[in-house]
């Protein structure tokens, strides 16, 4: 289905805190628009689908999705490829069965492969533990509506790389302007044109960032769309309940206030 391959850019040592050469500063997080954002925004299953093509040909390299089953790519609300294609999807992947004490092609009811790399962080939860420009734990409104910005800081960080690199302790650390300190040492995962989609979408490096940053958003909350609509029905539930109790209390209440003025 999607072509695995490894690139040199993509050979990586983290894309969390791993590799900062210098605490204190934070990163520029740019302001991404993304489909999912607002109370009622909603997954956009073609970028999902773009996105799972970029993790799977570039990102699977080094970083896993240890907390993700790979049927749930066939689920409503996310990618939502069919089923056969899940199926042949999940055999690319090998996981070790302990009933059979050998290594097995997987099968949708098996989780995606952890990080090959012991330094390369797991991307299950990274949108929700990277926050971005709204913090991650602020209450306020514009919190409320534009999440953490958790995509926002991944999108910014695939971008953020200035070309700048320099060499400590035989490490080399590239310049990123996303990422807090101002130098990383993973180095750039993406350049553009490093896919080809078969909807013949955009592939130059800032759709890029923002298609595999999306998917990694519905990595991390594949309920999203779900909670919002349960959301919104309680809204509703209740903005209707408070109209009948106040209506009831004035019907009931009506005798004994006019009583009392007579």
């Amino acid at each position: 289905m999607f072509k695995k391959y490894i690139t040199s850019a993509v050979v990586a040592l983290g894309l969390g805190t791993t590799g900062a050469l210098a605490a204190g500063g934070e990163g520029h997080i740019e302001d991404f628009d993304f489909s999912f954002e607002g109370p009622f925004g909603s997954y956009d299953v073609n970028q999902l689908q773009r996105g799972l093509q970029i993790y799977t040909e570039i990102c699977s390299a080094c970083h896993g999705l240890k907390f993700v089953p790979i049927r749930t790519l066939g689920d409503d609300g996310g990618p939502h490829l069919p089923e056969e294609q899940v199926i042949e999807y999940a055999k690319q992947f090998e996981v070790f069965d302990p009933e059979l004490d050998d290594f097995r092609p997987a099968s949708p009811t098996d989780h995606f492969p952890a990080s090959s790399l012991e330094n390369a962080p797991d991307l299950s939860l990274m949108t929700k533990k990277r926050a971005g420009f709204h913090g991650p734990y602020g209450l306020g409104i514009n919190q409320f509506f534009k999440g953490i910005g958790g995509p926002e800081y991944l999108a910014s960080l695939l971008t953020g790389y200035t070309g700048e690199e320099k060499e400590q302790a035989g490490v080399t650390f590239y310049e990123n302007t996303a990422f807090p300190g101002g130098w990383i040492a993973m180095a750039p995962p993406l350049y553009g044109d490093d896919v080809e989609f078969v909807d013949g979408h955009d592939t130059d490096l800032h759709h890029l960032a923002e298609d595999v940053s999306a998917f990694l958003m519905w990595t991390a909350e594949p309920k999203m769309m779900a909670r919002k609509q349960a959301g919104f029905a309680g809204v509703v539930f209740l903005t209707l309940l408070s109209v009948l109790l106040y209506l009831t209390n004035k019907r009931l209440w009506a005798p004994v206030k006019y009583k009392e003025h007579d």
